[in-house]
């Protein structure tokens, strides 16, 4: 086991590394960019409807890069960025909810004045030339990006809009997570896992039962951490019952009649046979919010998985249906991306894989502004974007990833009790937030500036002001 743990962090390092140093020259770059950069009445749009972890990125590094005479456009219906990874703790653990719902006001800090709009709206629909919002607008684009992820039921997702719905039904969902004596989870994916693992180690004495649809638990991984995952439910107690896709029967005094699919209810079998549960909570498959492209480009729809079809550029493929005509629409889909869990770009679903993917939709439009289209980049997931931290209880967790034959490396930890948010600081650093107040997050310029004035305040209180 050290040497596995070794070879993982071996690997890790090495993609930590290489994404650092990334990062580190894009923001040098980005220093010249915002003093060229010029604001200009005129600006072409270059759109993204949808800003979670692949908008928001996409957002950043657009305003980082895009050209005098370009601006980027972010529309986006939340309040505040809905950061998913938390969901399952916090709709168990109390008092933590707020932290869970990021502002945007500082997402692109430092960006040039003028490269930047946020529209607070759903975008309904899209046209060759346009995208017309919820609130009567109409927004011109050049380059379009779809970012729109996917819908889940609650707990996984709340289908709220503002801050405080979500906060009101995190609220409610510990509340009856914490009065229920059973309980069943349906749904043994990552979200299932966790929030199974979570309400029995938080809540010893119920009687926690985890449902799922195949014949075993994490079936879109690898069996060994099928196998540890399997072994993790059992040592805490958690029932498990495979094979079964149940349908689910709400009580009608449950707040899933009120759309929030958390409530009491009974589950019926394949076999007729029917159980009753203080509470349901329904932790299965997403769904892509794909609608949005089927007036424009129908055919760009996986009609299967419901995902927009892309090529490896992650340009929006037309599909077969389209590709044999020359209309408008079928041309637009060279100026329309779409990347994150809604496009079917062949990597995993993950926060990870959405940044890698805004690094290839930002370095496409750039080479289509430059008129260079024999430079557009392809995607192609790389093994870190696939890696996922599991946690297995209140202090367990597991990583787990593959190496480049496909072997599954794992390393196995404990939280410490002062974890249970997750080190959501980060998730607040990369939309440049503070976690404690809403502020920005200062550049190091602007530290050093904050830690001389803290020292000549401690100074001139000693020994009275300098002059």
């Amino acid at each position: 086991m050290v040497s596995e743990s070794w070879e993982f962090y071996t690997a890790a390092l090495g993609a930590m590394s290489s994404l650092a140093t990334t990062r580190i020259n894009q923001k040098l770059q980005s220093i010249p960019h915002s003093l060229a950069y010029q604001a200009t009445a005129d600006a072409k749009n270059v759109v993204i409807i949808g800003g979670s972890y692949a908008g928001a990125r996409l957002a950043q590094r657009l305003t980082e890069t895009l050209p005098t005479g370009y601006r980027a456009v972010l529309i986006e219906r939340n309040s505040h960025f809905n950061h998913f990874f938390v969901f399952p703790r916090f709709g168990v653990v109390k008092g933590k909810e707020e932290a869970a719902f990021i502002p945007y006001d500082n997402l692109t800090k430092g960006a040039p004045q003028g490269i930047f709009q946020h529209i607070r709206a759903t975008a309904t629909e899209i046209t060759p030339k346009k995208v017309k919002l919820s609130n009567g607008d109409e927004i011109e684009y050049e380059y379009l990006t779809v970012a729109t992820g996917s819908w889940q039921p609650a707990p996984s997702k709340f289908d709220v809009l503002e801050k405080r719905d979500g906060v009101k039904a995190f609220q409610a969902t510990q509340k009856a997570v914490e009065v229920a004596k059973s309980i069943t989870v349906v749904g043994g994916g990552p979200v299932g896992v966790q929030m199974a693992s979570d309400i029995k180690s938080y809540y010893p004495t119920k009687d926690v039962t985890l449902v799922h649809s195949r014949e075993n638990v994490m079936n879109a991984f690898g069996p060994r951490l099928q196998g540890v995952v399997a072994d993790s439910l059992k040592s805490l107690g958690v029932s498990v019952l495979l094979g079964e896709r149940p349908s689910v029967k709400a009580d009608g005094s449950s707040a899933a009649e009120k759309g929030q699919n958390v409530g009491p209810g009974s589950l019926v079998f394949r076999n007729g046979s029917q159980k009753a549960y203080d509470l349901v909570l329904p932790c299965t498959g997403q769904r892509p919010n794909s609608s949005i492209l089927s007036h424009l480009l129908p055919s760009a729809i996986d009609p299967k998985s419901g995902q927009i079809l892309v090529r490896p550029t992650l340009q929006v493929n037309p599909g077969p249906a389209s590709e044999k005509t020359a209309d408008s629409n079928t041309a637009a889909s060279n100026r329309i991306f779409s990347l994150g869990d809604v496009a079917q770009t062949g990597g995993p679903r993950f926060a990870r894989a959405a940044r890698a993917q805004a690094e290839v939709v930002t370095s496409n439009i750039l080479s289509l502004i430059q008129g260079q289209k024999e430079k557009l980049v392809e995607y192609h997931p790389a093994m870190y974007e696939g890696a996922i931290k599991l946690t297995l209880g209140k202090e367990d967790y597991v990583f787990c990833g593959r190496t480049a034959d496909g072997r599954e490396i794992m390393k196995f930890g404990k939280e410490n009790a002062s974890n249970e948010n997750f080190e959501l600081a980060s998730a607040w650093k990369e939309l440049r937030a503070r976690l404690d107040t809403p502020t920005p997050i200062r550049t190091g310029w602007e530290e050093r500036v904050a830690a001389f004035d803290k020292h000549k305040q401690r100074f001139n209180a000693t020994w009275g002001t300098a002059r």
